[in-house]
């Protein structure tokens, strides 16, 4: 039998790429794709399964079965004119969608008639699953690619769900009644409500997904041997000894017919034959027996699976393409996959209790997500977060991550009420531009913590087929960081950050005092402060006579002054206590400092201490109340935004303030260094989240040629061959970078002496003589520059000087040019990299900036308040605002360049890097002297079409 890619329809070839699987409304997953002549039976089968109601509403008139006339025209489609989708489930449809094209009398039209008529019918059993408003989006997607820019659709007024589908996708509709028929007409190109609603579903969709494999009401463990031990004994051990509240059961083909309990778990030899539903799978079996597992499951209607079987992409080109067999299998049935060659998953609500990992303590319960993508980091991290007293809401380890990924945890804890911090450990990122757009969302919400592993050998490991990104690590972290994610290098930076995070309230700012025991701890924790960017006050020394009562009393005064927004607390033990001794009074030390925050302003605390034993024990021990219910710090009552988005309404809003927990404790570090850092992440991330509540505008600027540009653009591409793309000339360069009032300076070609003096001449002296040979350009440094040449006679004696030194004029490609203002050299670049999208870069120009990588990176379209942090983030900043006495040059000039390159490559996307370089800043206003654009064909975005679920 052949499978649909193997048809070919009348006219053209069967179209794969319309392919895709899909989250649904439920949390399970459909195949979409292209109905074909193969699926008569199909078709058929599935409309015999339709209520009489929904066909009345779909034909308007009792219709009870199809004819055969209908079942060919329903499956015969030439996939430009005509073309039909299916969602399926199982190898069998439970709904479908087909568009017509129509001309403007209603009738049946080709192109370039732009308008087509679109009909939906979904299995009465699947509706609310949100599987029409899935199939609105990839049919829309499909329609606009060949052509087609609006749909219309007659509707019953009965037939309200299927209205509600249209209404709701947020697309502008005109709407008529005639003839007892609601007539819909709407454009179908993405509009800035469209795409909110589409996130808005995608998020409740993952996020569902997610949900139902961390809280099922029952676990079937496949693999479980009959002797103790093996990966299968210990994955029911964990689950039962957390005391799971559902049911369990254990699987093993090798099981005798009436097999007795394991370890007084219900066995089974398949789980068909277990009489109860199944939510989640946990499969612990050889890899080349996972299929038929995989078949199992899905036939007994399981939720979900986490594969902790190994041998997949881990291992090769071999297994790799086992892994995505496996994801395509599982997806078939409505399955989500955790894994393969996954640790396991936890979740410490007590309404669920689960433990479905290798983990055999599973961590206390508390507010921190924690997801890895490796098994052992995974490990290193539990064990150090239960050490320093943490516990965490979800666990998720995902191994090779084939199908759950980072992104759909990101959807999950946005809303999850029981976690207020998340923690990340990523070894790549498959969809960087929808990790970003999650990121920021979430960062809005809660602090998201990430590092990420892998960051220097520019190649994802074994296991993870990822889109490569041509980014370096740098850019990659500065834009992470744009969206709010708290980028930090180890994890034990990560767990510090955490700590501090999940147990105190934010930051007002970045003022810190230093109070205890020890006078030069307290210098070293100054330093510390000063080297993080933060502001300290003078350390207060309490002297080694200080006892927790002094402590607690000088806690809360600090607290109290207006004049801190944090303070850290250095302790070091009582001279000449004995162990035990030292111990009672780390305990009596916690309790001091615990109690004295009781009542006082809410403003982050964090605990240094050298070999004080006892005391992070204690401190981790010691709960109280929600830190919200603190009195505020004076004038701080604002600090946060207030006002939560509409998901009704889908549209951008203030950030909702960061509420408290419900227990807070006091986070001990061993380390000064380690506690300033974290509290100097908690200080950028409260800066951020206050102004993500005003994010900046993108600008109009009157004098852009949009459309010109944009015709230009076809023009030059039309004259290249290359599907690459070219480098423009020279004058095309300039002409399209001034359609957005961006002026680069005149440069004429000097091939001799004579030709550099007729060009001097034209241009008025004082001028410069530069060479644009790649190894020269922009590199002053190395002489291949002359300027202020104020005569004749100066210009060519540089000429020859020049030639002299660095080789013939056709070597050197030397040109003059006239001189600029005197100011701060500086260089602007836009780039579009496939995977992370357009981004935007500053720096000063020079060896020493490229060397040090002191660049600022921000995503395109750039804002305002993007601009403007961009040029004050570099740490050569100074030069720009009168560093030493020199003048202050013109930044604002500088910022609407920034914003003019922003939407040129925003507008265009076949603008897929530019580069202004020398962009010399003056005291007013900035001259662009050089400056190179390459055109190619843009890439897809993803972003922009129907969701669908990625395959690796």
């Amino acid at each position: 039998m052949q499978t649909p890619s193997d048809q070919q329809s009348d006219q053209h070839a069967y179209p794969a790429h319309w392919e895709a699987d899909v989250v649904l409304r439920d949390g399970g997953t459909a195949r979409i794709r292209p109905i074909t002549e193969a699926d008569a039976d199909r078709l058929t089968s599935f409309y015999e399964q339709v209520s009489d109601e929904s066909k009345y509403y779909r034909f308007f008139a009792p219709y009870p079965r199809l004819s055969a006339k209908d079942v060919h025209r329903f499956t015969h489609h030439d996939y430009v004119d005509r073309v039909g989708l299916a969602a399926v489930v199982g190898g069998e449809f439970i709904a479908t969608v087909r568009y017509d094209r129509i001309d403007a009398n209603g009738m049946a039209a080709s192109a370039p008639a732009d308008e087509a008529e679109v009909a939906f019918l979904v299995q009465d059993a699947h509706q609310g699953r949100g599987v029409a408003s899935a199939l609105l989006e990839h049919i829309g997607a499909v329609a606009r690619e060949r052509g087609i820019r609006r749909f219309a659709a007659e509707v019953l007024p009965a037939n309200s769900k299927m209205i509600k589908v249209f209404t709701d996708a947020g697309y502008q509709q005109k709407r008529s009644f005639e003839d007892g028929v609601v007539r819909l007409e709407f454009d179908i190109e993405p509009t800035d409500r469209s795409l909110a609603v589409q996130h808005a579903r995608e998020q409740r969709a993952e996020a569902r997904s997610v949900q139902r494999l961390l809280t099922p009401g029952s676990v079937a463990v496949i693999g479980v041997g009959r002797s103790p031990g093996g990966v299968g004994r210990s994955l029911l051990r964990n689950l039962k000894e957390a005391a799971f509240t559902g049911s369990l059961y254990a699987v093993n083909a090798a099981y005798v017919e009436d097999q007795p309990p394991v370890d007084g778990v219900p066995a089974y030899r398949s789980v068909a034959d277990i009489d109860d539903s199944v939510d989640l799978a946990v499969v612990a079996v050889p890899a080349e027996r996972v299929p038929e597992v995989v078949a199992a499951c899905g036939e007994r209607g399981v939720q979900g699976l986490v594969v902790i079987s190994a041998g997949y992409a881990e291992s090769g080109a071999e297994g790799r393409e086992r892994q995505r067999e496996l994801v395509r299998q599982a997806r078939s049935y409505g399955m989500r996959i955790i894994g393969p060659n996954a640790f396991g998953v936890i979740n410490t609500s007590p309404e669920t209790a689960l433990n479905a990992s290798l983990a055999p303590q599973p961590p206390a319960r508390g507010r921190i997500g924690l997801f890895t993508q490796s098994g052992a980091i995974g490990i290193a991290l539990l064990s150090g977060l239960h050490r320093r007293g943490a516990g965490l809401s979800t666990f998720v380890s995902a191994g090779n991550r084939a199908d759950v990924s980072g992104n759909d945890l990101l959807q999950y804890w946005h809303e999850d009420p029981d976690t207020d911090v998340t923690l990340m450990y990523l070894e790549s990122i498959g969809n960087p531009r929808k990790f970003t757009r999650l990121a920021r969302r979430t960062a809005t919400a809660k602090p998201l913590v990430v590092v990420q592993g892998a960051r220097h050998s520019g190649i994802a490991p074994t296991g993870h087929a990822v889109r490569a990104t041509r980014l370096p690590h740098a850019t990659v972290s500065a834009l992470l960081r744009q969206a709010g994610v708290i980028r930090v290098d180890t994890v034990t930076e990560m767990v510090d950050a955490g700590l501090l995070l999940a147990g105190q309230p934010l930051p007002a700012g970045p003022r810190v005092a230093i109070l205890g025991n020890s006078e030069s701890l307290g210098l070293l924790t100054y330093d510390a402060c000063v080297a993080e960017g933060l502001r300290p006050l003078p350390p207060r020394d309490l002297t080694t006579a200080a006892t927790p009562a002094d402590f607690r009393a000088a806690l809360a005064e600090a607290l109290s002054d207006g004049a801190c927004d944090a303070v850290i607390v250095t302790a070091i033990p009582w001279v000449g206590e004995s162990v035990d001794e030292s111990a009672a009074e780390g305990e009596g030390l916690a309790a001091a400092l615990t109690s004295a925050t009781e009542g006082c302003p809410a403003k982050p605390v964090a605990v240094v201490h050298v070999e004080l034993g006892g005391l992070a024990e204690a401190l981790a021990a010691a709960t109280r109340t929600r830190p919200d219910a603190r009195v505020p710090a004076p004038g701080t009552e604002t600090a946060l935004s207030e006002g939560t988005a509409s998901e009704e309404d889908a549209q951008p809003a203030d950030p909702p303030p960061l509420t408290g927990h419900g227990t807070s404790t006091l986070p001990a570090y061993p380390a000064a260094e380690r506690a300033v850092r974290a509290l100097s992440e908690a200080v950028k991330y409260a800066q951020w989240h206050r102004d993500a509540g005003n994010p900046g505008k993108v600008p109009e600027y009157e004098d852009i040629d949009e459309s010109g540009a944009a015709d230009l653009v076809t023009t030059l591409l039309a004259k290249n061959d290359d599907a690459r793309g070219t480098t423009l000339a020279g004058p095309d360069a300039h002409a399209l970078l001034a359609r957005y009032g961006i002026a680069v300076k005149a440069a004429q070609p000097a091939p001799d002496p004579d030709a550099a003096a007729r060009a001097a001449a034209h241009l008025g002296y004082p001028v410069a003589l530069k060479t644009t040979a790649p190894h020269l350009r922009h590199r002053a440094d190395l002489g291949g520059v002359r300027l202020d040449l104020a005569d004749e006679d100066q210009l060519r004696r540089a000429y020859a000087e020049l030639t002299e030194t660095f080789g013939t004029p056709e070597e050197l490609r030397p040109v003059v040019q006239g001189m600029a203002p005197r100011g701060v050299d500086t260089v602007v670049r836009a780039v579009l990299d496939p995977a992370a999208g357009a981004v935007l870069s500053f720096g000063l120009a020079g060896a020493a900036s490229e060397l040090l990588g002191d660049t600022a990176h921000r995503l395109i379209p750039v804002t305002e308040r993007d601009a403007a942090q961009a040029i004050r983030s570099i740490r050569t900043a100074p030069l720009l605002f009168g560093w030493r006495g020199s003048a202050p040059v013109d930044t604002a000039a500088l910022e609407e360049l920034l914003l003019r390159v922003s939407r040129l490559v925003d507008d265009h996307p076949e603008v897929v890097a530019v580069s202004l370089e020398p962009v010399v800043v003056a005291q007013r206003g900035l001259t662009v002297l050089g400056a190179s654009v390459r055109l190619a064909p843009p890439p897809a975005r993803t972003d922009l079409g129907p969701r669908t679920l990625p395959v690796y």
